[in-house]
């Protein structure tokens, strides 16, 4: 069996190189802000991590692809690293703290690429999260300061916290009725954003939350942290792992219910 822990010493190597960059433009009021052709914003920051990242990999992995969100793809072949500079980049341009790096590494395998490494990084909230494929998921300032992630055991959903993004997405895909039927089952609902829910499903404080639209970069290094602390990872379509332009994810128990909701009058 392949041995990923290199893979994830060196994602954090990359991932301490991003927070520094990033924390150092962090509420910069020269900050540059541009506007994508999909209206998103990019601030010189994500340039800057992306780049920062790539050059790293191009020295310490030059066989192994990259594809990032400001960039997009360099290379080709088994492995591929995922990188999104900064997920959340409209809370960075605002001085929300809610912001992170995500670093994934992906192998070619069945049923296509899948993460084997994840790592997500939030300086200005002082948290880092990370997974190895068949090795568990942790939290702590560094390899040899952790604490092992596990899922919640909530298995109702009466008793379930459910976090998401926005509502407008929802809406837009026409399944904001299912949403709406699942908040009204729930304990309890937040709009925590980006990254965040994710980490909080995989250290149990959330139990179930989800996304309507998404890109590779912002579910790869999330999934494996999720499933790596034994929770369930998959798209709207229920089919396993990041590929599917969305995302559910849940301390398993809740999984099917949560699906069935979100798709029920889809």
């Amino acid at each position: 069996m392949p041995d990923y822990l290199d893979d994830l010493r060196l994602a954090h190597v990359l991932a301490d190189a991003a927070d520094a960059a990033t924390m150092e433009r962090f509420k910069a009021l020269d900050l540059k802000v541009e506007t994508k052709p999909d209206m998103t914003p990019v601030s010189e920051a994500d340039k800057a991590a992306e780049e920062l990242i790539r050059g790293h990999l191009a020295r310490a992995r030059p066989r192994d692809a990259v594809l990032g969100e400001e960039y997009g793809v360099e290379g080709t072949g088994p492995r591929r690293w995922i990188i999104d500079p900064i997920d959340g980049t409209k809370n960075y341009v605002r001085g929300v703290p809610v912001w992170a790096t995500l670093i994934a590494l992906m192998e070619a395998g069945e049923g296509g690429y899948q993460p084997v490494v994840g790592l997500a990084s939030a300086p200005a909230l002082g948290r880092r999260w990370w997974a190895v494929k068949d090795h568990g998921a942790f939290t702590g300032r560094s390899l040899t300061s952790a604490s092992r992630l596990r899922v919640s055991q909530v298995s109702a959903l009466s008793d379930a916290s459910f976090a998401y993004s926005s509502l407008s997405g929802w809406e837009e895909q026409g399944r904001l009725d299912g949403f709406l039927d699942l908040t009204r089952e729930v304990w309890r609902t937040r709009a925590y954003g980006d990254f965040w829910p994710y980490m909080m499903v995989a250290e149990g404080s959330v139990d179930i939350c989800a996304e309507p639209e998404l890109s590779l970069w912002d579910m790869a290094a999330n999934s494996i942290i999720v499933t790596e602390a034994g929770g369930t990872f998959t798209g709207l379509d229920g089919r396993p792992g990041p590929n599917s332009g969305n995302a559910a994810a849940s301390n398993g128990r809740l999984h099917d219910e949560l699906l069935g909701y979100l798709n029920q009058r889809y």
